[in-house]
C-alpha cells in the first residue's frame, strides 16, 4: 500500500515543479479571473518579458494545466486544471488511506 503512495507522488512531481513558479502561478491565478487571454495580453498584466511569459505558458501547457485554441493568428490561453486536480485528489486520498 505504502508503495501506490510513492507511485502518486511521484507522478505529481511534474506538476508541483510546474505549480512552484510564482510567475506560472500568477498566470494561473490571471486566467482564473478573466480568460480566454492571447500571450500580449498576459504580458500586459506582468512584468515578465513576451517571450518569457512564453515560456512558462509552454510549462503549463505542458503539464496540462492550459488549454490553448488558435482564432486566425491569435492563440489563446485558458485553465484546463480537471485532470490536475484529479491527480493531486488521487494523491491526497492515497495519502490519507496509506499514511494516516
Amino acid at each position: 500500500m505504502h508503495q501506490d503512495a510513492v507511485e502518486r507522488f511521484r507522478v505529481c512531481i511534474p506538476l508541483f515543479q510546474a505549480l512552484s513558479d510564482s510567475a506560472r502561478q500568477d498566470i494561473i491565478l490571471l486566467l482564473a479571473e478573466q480568460q480566454p487571454l492571447t500571450v500580449n495580453e498576459i504580458a500586459a498584466s506582468s512584468n515578465l518579458s513576451r517571450p518569457a511569459i512564453s515560456h512558462h505558458l509552454k510549462i503549463l501547457r505542458d503539464n496540462g494545466l492550459l488549454a490553448m485554441e488558435q482564432q486566425g493568428t491569435q492563440r489563446y490561453y485558458s485553465l484546463s486544471l480537471e485532470n490536475a486536480v484529479s491527480v493531486i485528489k488521487n494523491l491526497v486520498t492515497t495519502v490519507e488511506e496509506t499514511c494516516l
